[in-house]
């Protein structure tokens, strides 16, 4: 039996996540992570009071401890003050990604550790297997519509060997059955769309918020001027919608396909495979941490760029001369891969780790 410390968001999956550990006869205690409350009052839903009553009416059901943990300083500058770099360097992070490593399993795990505590479980769809030596892999969950591998993709070693994941052997129908089978009221609760626990802003008012407008030109690939834009943070490659300009007369619509942080313009092309700078065929990738075995030599794996996109094949090369970058060639060109976003690493099933695009080699502009 493991003392375990569940991270209690509120809703249906770290609800069930709680119940199965204490089915299986586990010490369990549950825990909020209070880690922002949209103080400033952004447009949008940010219902963290509900999400800790509903918290606590699951482990009252359950029969468990229950606090809330506070990580909002901690948040502010792993977190928020990466996202608004980032944002404002001109590339585009994904705030959730870094928050599993630096907060749930970074701040929350030791926090846990410190409190006696063995592992910190989680709502995630992953599943964690033990190998012989003692080593731990991150498997990908076994429903394809929830797999939620990609967001742990920059977890390492030491943090993976404290990780459970209770429901990543289940479907989402499943989770919502356990849930039910235990009378918790999050059961039926509609799924959060928000960022990692800012809640349910939209990114361009949370962005407005906190970063200055920089207005600029909208370019063609051409060079023709089509229009002005706010700010190249309020965009990101690939975007089709929302970005201010209309259809041509063909009515083909716009899509970005680069932000020029020196000029400030923003470049629009139609979305072909022969647009410039729309797709690329290498990578290279910077701040590689793997989940076990890293990877040290020349090899074929699998890669996803963004999440719920599937891994397809790729040549990964290690940067002997600088760890933790690699060149990635992808055998297929992908479409808007974007500086500042994560690429998650497979075998098979297994997540191997993961890095941040550092910069794109643009298919048919080389």
């Amino acid at each position: 039996m493991a003392k375990v410390l569940v991270g209690l968001s509120g809703g249906v999956d770290s609800s069930a996540a709680a119940a199965l550990l204490l089915q299986q006869g586990h010490q369990v205690t549950g825990a909020y992570m209070k880690n922002w409350i949209n103080e400033e009052k952004i447009a949008g839903h940010c219902p963290w009071e509900e999400d800790i009553r509903d918290a606590r009416a699951v482990a009252e059901k359950l029969g468990i401890e229950f606090k809330v943990v506070n990580l909002m300083r901690d948040y502010r500058e792993r977190v928020v003050d990466y996202l608004l770099r980032g944002y404002t360097e001109g590339v585009t992070p994904n705030p959730d990604v870094l928050c599993n490593r630096e907060m749930k399993f970074g701040v929350f795990l030791d926090h846990a550790l410190a409190e006696g505590f063995d592992f910190v479980a989680t709502g995630h769809y992953a599943r964690v297997r033990d190998n012989a030596d003692g080593s731990r892999d991150i498997l990908r969950g076994v429903d394809p519509n929830k797999d939620q591998t990609y967001f742990l993709a920059l977890l390492q070693p030491h943090q993976v060997r404290r990780a459970l994941f209770p429901v990543g052997h289940l479907t989402k129908p499943e989770v919502r059955e356990v849930a039910a089978s235990f009378g918790l009221s999050t059961a039926a609760k509609k799924d959060s769309q928000g960022i990692c626990f800012i809640g349910e802003v939209k990114m361009s008012d949370f962005l407005r918020h906190h970063v200055a407008d920089q207005p600029g030109d909208i370019v063609t690939v051409d060079g023709r001027k089509v229009g002005t834009h706010r700010g190249l943070h309020l965009y990101t490659l690939g975007q089709r919608k929302g970005i201010g300009v209309p259809s041509n007369t063909e009515n083909k619509a716009f899509v970005v396909v680069e932000k020029r942080g020196d000029t400030r313009e923003l470049v629009v092309g139609f979305d072909e495979p022969d647009t410039p700078g729309l797709y690329a065929d290498s990578s290279k990738i910077t701040s590689i941490t793997f989940c076990n075995r890293p990877v040290t030599q020349a090899s074929p794996i699998d890669a996803a760029p963004r999440y719920r996109c599937r891994a397809v094949p790729v040549d990964f090369f290690p940067d002997e001369d600088a760890p933790g970058r690699a060149l990635v060639t992808w055998h297929q060109a992908q479409r808007a891969l974007t500086p500042g976003q994560i690429c998650a690493f497979y075998d098979g099933e297994v997540l191997l780790g993961g890095g941040v695009f550092a910069e794109i080699l643009r298919y048919k502009t080389f």
